[in-house]
C-alpha cells in the first residue's frame, strides 16, 4: 500500500525488539537524481476521456482506501470518519454518515452490510443505509480492506492475523494466524472472495485461500520467493490485491514475481520476474503490471508472453492498472490518470484529478472509471 510516501515496515516482533531507524534501510527514503520522475510531455490523444463526476469524501491521512462496487452503488470512505453511497453512473450521493472514528481502511461490502477499519483495530459494520450494525475489536491494526462473503466478514491485521466474523452478529467465527518475517513493507496486503473462498495476499510473497465458512486452508503458495543475503534484499510482499478471473487468481510481489495460478489448487499457470507494491489487472486476454520503476508491462493470460511495455511514465509512482475497453489506466503521484492502449501500450489519452498521489485500486463502474486520490477526491472518468 502507498501511505504519504512508500516506506518499509517492521514486523511487529522486531519492533518489539528494537531496531535502527527506519531512514536507514528504506529504499524509497531517497533516490539517486537519476530516479526523479519522469516529467509529462504534452499528449495528443486519440481517445476522448471526461470527468462524469467528482466527490470528496475527506483526506486519507496515512492509510489508502479504495472505492468498492456493489451493483450500481459506490462506496467510499475516508480517513476522518466518511463513509457514502454513490450512484455510480451520477455521482449521487444516496446517504453519507460519519462512522465516528478515524477510518484506517475500507470499504468492504457484499451488498448487505458495509465494512470498514477504525483506527486502534476497530471494526465498524453499517447495513446498506449507513445504519450502525456492530463493531468489533480486532487484534491490531487494520490496513487492509476487509472482504464480505457468504455471510462472514473477513479482517486481516498487521500482525498477518485472518479474522472471520458473522456478517450479521459480528461473532466471531474462526481466527487464523500466519508468521510475518522480520522486515515487511508497511503496506495492505489484499483480499478477494472467490465463490466459497477467500484469498489471502501475504507477507513474504505469499497467497493463502481459506475457507470462508470455517477458515480452513485449501492452498498456500508462494509468488515471490525470499532471496539476497540481508533482510532487506529479502522482502517480498505481495503487492495489492490479487485479481480472480475464470479459473485463475493472478498476483504480483515486490523484489519477485507476476503470474497466475489456479484458482482451485495455487498451481502456477506461468510466472515472471518482476517486483512491484501495487497489484495487476486482468482481462479476459491480458495481465497488466506496473514496475518498481513506473514501467507499465502487458502478458498474455494464458501463457504469460510479453506483449507489450511502456517506460515512459518512469518513477512516476503509479498506482494498480485497470483495464477497460482498449485502454488500460493508471493513476500517479501528482493525480494524473494516464490511458495507455491494450493493444500496444501506447499513450491514449490523459486525465488530471486534484494533484494529489492516486494509490488507492481505481474500479470498473458501468462506463465510468473511478479513481480515489489521497485528498479524498472521488473522480468518475468516463471513456468515450
Amino acid at each position: 500500500m502507498r501511505i504519504t510516501q512508500k516506506l518499509v515496515g517492521v514486523s511487529m516482533l522486531a519492533l518489539m525488539a528494537g531496531c535502527s531507524t527506519l531512514n536507514s534501510i528504506n529504499p524509497f527514503a531517497s533516490k539517486p537524481k537519476s530516479n526523479l520522475p519522469v516529467p509529462l510531455v504534452e499528449l495528443k490523444g486519440s481517445m476522448a476521456v471526461r470527468t462524469a463526476w467528482k466527490l470528496d469524501i475527506g483526506k486519507a491521512q496515512d492509510y489508502v482506501f479504495s472505492p468498492a462496487l456493489v451493483g450500481s452503488s459506490v462506496l467510499v470512505a475516508g480517513g476522518d470518519g466518511a463513509i457514502a453511497r454513490l450512484d455510480a453512473a451520477s455521482g449521487k450521493t444516496l446517504w453519507r454518515i460519519k462512522a465516528g472514528a478515524p477510518l484506517s481502511a475500507g470499504v468492504g461490502s457484499d451488498g448487505s452490510v458495509v465494512v470498514v477499519g477504525a483506527v486502534k483495530g476497530v471494526v465498524m459494520t453499517f447495513d446498506m443505509d449507513g445504519k450502525p450494525l456492530w463493531t468489533a475489536q480486532a487484534s491490531s491494526e487494520v490496513l487492509t480492506a476487509p472482504v464480505v462473503g457468504q455471510g462472514v466478514v473477513v479482517v486481516r491485521t498487521v500482525d498477518n492475523r485472518i479474522v472471520g466474523f458473522d456478517a450479521l452478529s459480528g461473532a466471531k467465527k474462526w481466527t487464523v494466524q500466519r508468521p510475518s518475517p522480520p522486515l515487511t513493507l508497511r503496506n495492505a496486503p489484499g483480499m478477494v472472495v472467490a465463490g466459497k473462498d477467500v484469498i489471502v495476499a501475504q507477507p513474504g510473497g505469499k497467497l493463502l485461500s481459506l475457507v470462508l465458512a470455517s477458515g480452513a486452508p485449501r492452498w498456500e503458495i508462494a509468488v515471490g520467493e525470499s532471496r539476497g543475503a540481508t533482510e532487506l534484499e529479502r522482502v517480498t510482499d505481495i503487492g495489492g490485491t490479487p485479481v480472480v478471473i475464470e479459473n485463475d487468481v493472478c498476483a504480483v510481489s515486490y523484489q519477485g514475481r507476476v503470474g497466475c495460478f489456479d484458482l482451485a489448487t495455487g498451481t502456477a499457470r506461468w510466472t515472471k520476474e518482476l517486483s512491484s507494491d501495487v497489484g495487476v489487472a486482468a482481462d479476459q486476454r491480458s495481465v497488466f503490471a506496473v514496475d518498481e520503476k513506473g514501467a507499465v508491462s502487458a502478458f498474455n493470460r494464458d501463457g504469460g508472453t510479453s506483449a507489450w511495455k511502456n517506460d515512459k511514465l518512469g518513477y512516476r509512482r503509479l498506482s494498480t492498472p485497470v483495464s477497460y475497453g482498449r485502454a488500460v489506466a493508471v493513476g500517479d503521484y501528482q493525480g494524473f490518470i494516464h490511458f495507455l492502449s491494450r493493444e500496444d501500450g501506447t499513450f491514449l489519452a490523459r486525465a488530471a484529478t486534484d494533484g494529489s498521489a492516486i494509490a488507492a485500486t481505481p474500479i470498473v463502474a458501468g462506463s465510468n472509471l473511478i479513481f480515489q486520490t489521497q485528498s479524498g477526491t472521488v473522480t468518475a472518468i468516463a471513456v468515450e
